[in-house]
């Protein structure tokens, strides 16, 4: 019997870090209907013979701990660059997938709860719950929406096409119930059973229909030419800049040169997340002297740079995206919103300020929160731009990072070189494919140490500088499309959804019990 539990341990937390490999930048998607079915089918056997329930939220979690696990190692190695967090990093590997795999137990103990004795309603029931804590996962405190199994989709973008009207959370819960539909037909009992199993089989295929559809419609709109080009850069600047002291001068000039200003040239150049080493948005025109020999009245500069406002007797710190005029006058700035914990704030920091932790990003103290997510106007003579911005982590949110969609584009910054050569950075770009589908909007996304790219609202990557690279990458003229679905309702229509599974659970119940 022991012998029997260690098994069965080991085989949870494999089962959950093969399915890892569905994700970028691997996407064997294949590996899902083998490994969810396999799960279900074990609870589903487990709780005809097993009576503690207490069992089955350890179930979940042995599952989630192997699909955390090695999908998001990568997170510990921004511990490597600040001596005082080293000694984290084994706790890092450990605590995160940890505490992460507490929504997968949730998930099996709520479903050993609620199973019915009918195969279909308690896949349908482990469908629900799986797609519900999900969505809590993505919200409760400062909320980690990481590696939703919908993103194994990426490199399908007909069937992702979906999203547009569904959302990534509508999405993650069919495909939770794509995956494991092979199990009803494993373990069906009638022959309406094998049913279901083909409906859910055949749905990708009419996802796919309407994803061709939507993009012929979309290739046939008509095109807008912006009177300014916009030039993403895609740097690859080591992270050595703040911890060796680098003069940023160095780093101004690197960026100007991988940026070819042209004084005739109408061009506003767009610079990554915390580009420059103990410079912040006042400063920056310090060294307006770099910029006067190359840079005219035709340009414009976005740029991720770290701001401060005095209040009372503190001073507060954000991470910012600030828009300067040729001459480095500040036209406008939005201050990030959605902080990384440990990154860019330290939780209960009264406290561990005093054992020497610190934000691994500055040297100082926690960034403040902005107070809301504006859309920004670009206007300069009769040319007018409105964009979106959101700064690294942000893009990574489903259904929250706008409210109004009277907007031109999205615009992100990022600085992945925190998370090294691993898999992080190729998770990051994948994750803001989406949100492109989601808005029915461009993405310009400027990246230092990653992906740098235009993506069009079908998900498609038109230009890129490949990680790794330095470069720039210019979007000068626009396809419009009409505003998606989700744009206009958000997650609404994911409650709707779970509102639908709820009533097919009570139906299949009802159709069984007559």
């Amino acid at each position: 019997m022991i012998k029997r539990k260690y098994i069965e341990i080991i085989f949870l937390i494999i089962l959950g870090a093969v399915s890892s490999l569905s994700l970028p930048p691997y996407n064997y998607l294949i590996i899902n209907f083998f490994t969810f079915s396999a799960f279900f089918i074990f609870l589903f056997k487990k709780s005809k013979i097993t009576q503690s329930k207490k069992y089955f939220f350890f179930y979940g979690w042995l599952f989630g701990f192997g699909y955390f696990l090695s999908s998001l190692y990568w997170i510990s190695i921004s511990l490597t660059f600040d001596q005082n967090f080293k000694f984290l990093i084994p706790i890092s590997i450990i605590l995160m997938p940890s505490f992460l795999g507490i929504f997968y137990g949730l998930v099996t103990f709520c479903f050993i709860i609620s199973k019915s004795k009918k195969i279909v309603s308690s896949f349908l029931v482990f469908s629900l719950f799986f797609g519900v804590f999900e969505f809590i996962r993505g919200s409760i405190l400062t909320g980690f929406p990481w590696n939703l199994i919908a993103y194994s989709f990426v490199n399908h973008l007909e069937i992702l096409s979906i999203t547009s009207l569904i959302g990534t959370y509508g999405f993650n819960l069919f495909c939770i119930s794509l995956f494991a539909s092979p199990a009803i037909f494993i373990l069906r009992e009638t022959r309406k059973d094998i049913g279901v199993c083909v409906i859910f089989l055949i749905l990708p295929l009419l996802f796919y229909l309407y994803g061709s559809s939507y993009k012929e419609t979309f290739n046939s709109s008509d095109v807008t030419n912006y009177d300014y080009n916009v030039r993403v850069i895609g740097s690859n600047i080591s992270l050595d800049r703040f911890y060796l002291n680098i003069d940023p001068v160095l780093v101004i000039n690197e960026l100007i040169e991988i940026s070819e200003p042209e004084k005739d040239d109408k061009t506003i150049f767009i610079w990554p997340e915390g580009i420059l080493p103990d410079v912040s948005q006042e400063e920056l025109i310090e060294f307006k002297w770099l910029f006067e020999d190359t840079f005219s009245k035709n340009h414009l500069l976005l740029i991720g740079i770290n701001s401060q406002k005095a209040n009372k007797e503190k001073i507060n710190y954000f991470n910012s995206l600030s828009i300067y005029s040729h001459d480095l006058e500040i036209l406008d700035f939005y201050n990030k919103i959605n902080l990384v914990p440990f990154g860019e704030f330290l939780p209960f920091e009264n406290i561990l300020k005093k054992f020497g932790l610190s934000t691994i990003t500055n040297n100082y103290q926690s960034f403040s929160k902005g107070q809301d997510r504006k859309i920004i106007e670009i206007k300069r003579d009769d040319f007018s731009l409105k964009i979106l911005p959101l700064i690294c982590y942000e893009i990574i949110y489903s259904g929250k990072i706008f409210q109004n969609q009277s907007f031109d584009l999205m615009v992100n910054i990022s600085e992945d070189g925190w998370f090294g050569r691993s898999i992080g950075p190729k998770q990051h770009f994948a994750h803001s494919i989406f949100r492109s589908v989601e808005s029915g909007k461009y993405l310009l996304r400027s990246a230092n140490n990653g992906t740098s790219a235009i993506v069009n609202p079908l998900g498609i990557v038109e230009q890129k500088v490949e990680y790794g690279d330095s470069g720039y990458i210019d979007f000068k003229k626009a396809k419009k499309i009409q505003p998606t679905l989700f744009s206009k309702y958000g997650n609404k229509i994911f409650i709707t959804l779970i509102l639908l599974y709820i009533f097919m659970i009570f139906s299949f119940n009802r159709l069984k019990n007559e």
